[in-house]
Order: structure tokens, then sequence, then C-alpha cells
């Protein structure tokens, strides 16, 4: 398959993503928001605009999910990807592989921005969190680690389904890290007391 494979709306998200760089796909489950996200993440690095990418996800999608994406694909074969999970060397290992795209699975990233903090070094910039609801909780590690290094991404990309699945409070921490406090406020009480009753 090559891009003229992908649907009109594909298209149309993947110049979303090119023209905000900091945004979210809340698509249903099926429409393809991992081949539309990795055409724009090809566009960028082929722009030399991002260079490294970390990509969150859930263990299972990780896993097979990404990298079978980028196989399945003519026009996303050339990315190289680089799987981080299983043990802390294994994943260490696959750190210092040479890849475009790293993907990790979401209960390492909190290691992962511990073990860069020490480094003093962050060698990503540009982030894909898949199923992004895994952020939703503010008081979450993984929420509190990635605010922390979203500063230093020039993209952030939000993919779900299910963005809001208990309500629309869960949006709060996940469009925090696209923009910093810009649209819903810089703090979950601002934002309950601005919008909530």
């Amino acid at each position: 398959m090559n891009r003229s494979n992908l649907h009109a709306y594909q298209l149309k998200a993947i110049e979303h993503i090119l023209d905000k760089r900091r945004c979210a796909l809340f698509l249903d489950m099926g429409l393809g928001k991992t081949a539309t996200t990795l055409t724009a993440i090809s566009d960028l690095i082929n722009a030399s605009i991002i260079k490294k990418v970390l990509v969150i996800a859930p263990l299972r999608v990780a896993r097979s999910v990404w990298p079978s994406e980028v196989k399945k694909w003519d026009h996303l074969s050339h990315l190289k990807v680089s799987v981080a999970v299983g043990t802390a060397q294994q994943r260490k290992d696959a750190l210092n592989t040479k890849a475009e795209l790293t993907i990790i699975n979401k209960e390492n990233v909190t290691w992962l921005v511990n073990l860069c903090a020490e480094k003093k070094v962050w060698p990503y910039d540009a982030i894909v969190c898949d199923e992004s609801s895994c952020v939703k909780n503010p008081s979450a590690k993984i929420f509190r680690s990635l605010k922390k290094i979203s500063k230093f991404t020039n993209l952030m990309v939000l993919l779900s389904g299910t963005p809001s699945p208990q309500g629309l409070l869960d949006l709060w921490s996940q469009v925090f890290l696209m923009d910093g406090g810009d649209s819903l406020g810089r703090t979950m009480t601002g934002y309950k007391q601005r919008f909530f009753n």
C-alpha cells in the first residue's frame, strides 16, 4: 500500500498535523490514525522539521501495531523503528539503536524521562501519545513525566478513539500537554471552575 491508498479524511488529518504540530486526532477505532500520523511524521522528517520521535502506546500496540504499519506502507518503509519494551536492559539497548522512531509502552515513560534526566538530555523533538486517555489523570506519573518534557518538543500528537471515557474532565490533562494550558487553563482546578457547575 502507498500514499494513494489513504482516504480523503486521512489526508485532511495529515494536513492538520503538519499545520498545527501540537494537536490531537480523536478518530474512531479503525480509521487509520497510525498510518495518518506516520505519514505526517515522515513528511516532517523529510522536511528536517523533526528528527527523532517518541511514540507512547499500550504494550501490545507498541510491540506490533506501530512497527507493522511502517512495514505495510511503501511510503513509510524508509523509517527506522526501535521498540523499547521488555527488561530495563532491552529498553536501553533499543534506545541506543539509530532510529527515527522509538516506540515505548506507557508504563515505561516515567522510567525513560528519569533516565534522560540523569543524562541531562532529552533526545526526542516529537512525541506521539497513542491512546491519549492514558494521560487523563493529572495526578498520574505518566502525565507528570510528560509535562516535564513536552515543552522540549516541536511536535505533540495525541491519538484516541475515546478521549473522554468518563466525561469532559478527562480532557484537561490531554489538552494541557498539547498547548500548555492555553485552551483549557493551566490547572485542573481552574478548568473545573471555568467550565463546570
